[in-house]
């Protein structure tokens, strides 16, 4: 099954992303947030960051450690390549992240933030029980 697809909307991205649990659920839904910012693009793996965020619940914790990814297109010229390490305790996420200087990139979405519209993370009830999310991007 894939990671996450992208839905139909009318101005923004939206996407939902799938875990067989919560951590595996936030690494897919940051690559799906790569993926809206870079498209095709290879990123290379040149340095790592450090990411460490929190919620009151996993909505809240969803929106905080996906405007961090989004945050560091344009504050510290940094694009993401892949999620080396995510650790979750409660509503604390912490993981440890790859890739390279934005600006060494051309980028034809320019995603500015998160919304809660729309959003929702639970665990499906199918045969799998998978959890999904859905999440909406202002583009």
């Amino acid at each position: 099954m894939s990671k996450f697809i992208f839905l139909e909307h009318s101005a923004d991205v939206k996407f939902q992303a799938f875990g067989d649990n919560l951590e595996e659920l936030f690494t897919n839904s940051i690559l799906a947030v790569k993926q809206a910012i870079a498209g095709k693009t290879k990123i290379k793996k040149v340095k790592e960051k450090k990411i460490e965020v929190a919620g009151k619940d996993y909505e809240s914790l969803m929106y905080n450690l996906l405007e961090e990814i989004i945050y560091f297109v344009d504050a510290d010229d940094f694009i993401i390549n892949d999620v080396k390490e995510i650790k979750l305790r409660g509503f604390k996420i912490s993981a440890v992240i790859t890739g390279d200087k934005a600006s060494n990139y051309k980028f034809t979405n320019n995603i500015k933030a998160v919304t809660y519209s729309e959003m929702f993370i639970k665990k499906e009830e199918s045969l799998k029980k998978r959890w999904i999310c859905q999440v909406v991007l202002d583009a």
